[in-house]
Parts: structure tokens; sequence; C-alpha cells
């Protein structure tokens, strides 16, 4: 067929850029929302309460005030009123240098992060037919992981015919449990899951040692007799 005045355009050619255009709008999107964090802490003319309970940056409480009196005097002070209780009732406002209040608020949620203890799951290994010197070796091992502050899943498989033979297996979980003693507690006692037989052990409670006594200062040497 002919076309006469018209061009005949593939379809597919029309949605790339329909597609283009939405992903530059998507990634717009995301980097406007990385920008705007913490937009959602209000402050100056952004906090829309009618009133507001206003402590200064001193922290004396200047007592429920309209938000312009309190931006009035924040900006007499050069600072910056934030909303430092949304929830509050009524919202609970504060007269600081933003700059600083996000700096400390940052800083103290880093020291939160390093404060929180990542808890690892280790698996030691075992079979029905594990030698000794095998055995010897994963329950070093295992030992090591608790000592790390981390947890020990203890696994073996069954395989083919050896499922006839369970008992096998509960005697090596159950030697290993007992060989670590104090070194860790069971979370879970053996069970098994499907052809797995497994236990959970978790780092024991160390009592600390007891600090020791301050030594007792040597009695004074006997003055030397004159001569």
């Amino acid at each position: 067929m002919l076309y006469s005045g018209c061009v005949r355009v593939p379809a597919a050619a029309l949605e790339e850029p329909r597609r283009a255009g939405a992903n530059d709008f998507w990634r717009s999107t995301i980097a406007l929302d990385k920008r705007s964090a913490k937009s959602f802490i209000r402050i100056n003319e952004k906090i829309r309460a009618r009133e507001i309970r206003v402590i200064d940056e001193n922290g004396e409480q200047l007592g429920i005030l309209a938000p312009f009196e309190a931006l009035k005097i924040a900006r007499e002070r050069s600072l910056d009123l934030v909303e430092v209780s949304p929830n509050a009732v009524p919202p609970v406002c504060r007269i600081q240098d933003y700059g600083r209040f996000l700096y400390e608020k940052e800083k103290s949620e880093r020291a939160a992060k390093k404060k929180q203890k990542i808890i690892v799951v280790k698996e030691v290994k075992f079979s029905v037919t594990v030698d000794e010197h095998d055995y010897q070796t994963k329950k070093n091992q295992a030992v090591k992981f608790l000592a790390g502050g981390d947890k020990v899943k203890a696994s073996l498989r069954f395989r083919g015919r050896q499922m006839a033979h369970r008992d096998l297996g509960y005697n090596i979980i159950n030697r290993l449990i007992q060989d670590i003693g104090d070194n860790g507690i069971v979370e879970f006692m053996p069970r098994m899951e499907g052809t797995i037989l497994h236990a959970i052990l978790a780092p024991s409670k160390k009592q600390e040692a007891p600090k020791p006594k301050a030594a007792a200062p040597e009695a004074a040497a006997p003055a030397q007799q004159a001569q």
C-alpha cells in the first residue's frame, strides 16, 4: 500500500521516548526523596500548629505561644524554631541551630548503630560416619565460634539408608552438646527437618571475673638504729 503525506512509524519507536521520559521522572523523584529525607522535621514557617510549647536554647520553657511569636524570638537570637515533639499536645518546639540539631541527631544515631550487635549463625556440618579427628576439629570450630559471640548450628544430614539409623545422628549431636559444656547454651534441642538433624547453640553469658583487690601498702621499714 502507498501512503501519501505520511510515514509509517513502528509503535515501538514511539514507546521508547515515553519510557525514557518515565525513567527520567522516576530518577528525579528518587533523588528528590533522598534530598528531602529530613523534610518530616518541621522548622520555622513549616510549623502548622495553632499553638506550641516553646523551649529556648538554654532548656528553659517559654510557655505556650503562637508559632509566629516563637519564630520571632528565634529570629532575634539568630536561631531556628524546630518541632522536636510533633505528637505532643500542644507540639513541643525548641529554639536552636537547626544545622547543629541535625548533626547531633545523626551523631547519636551512628553511636546507637555501633552499639547494635549483629548475631551471626555459623554452621558446623557432621555426618553419621564422622571419624574422631574430624569430630574434634568441628567441635573446636564450634567452641571458637561461640567464644566469638556467634551462634552455632550443628547439622547432620542422613543419606539413603542412614535414615534407618537416626539414633547414631542423635548420639553425635548430643555428644557435641555435652562436650561444649559451659561454652554455650542449647537454644534449640536436636530435631529433624526432612533428612537433616540440627541443633542451635548460643554463647553462654560469662560472669565477669572479680577485680583483684588492691594490694595493701607495705609496712614501713623500721628506722635504722642510731650508731
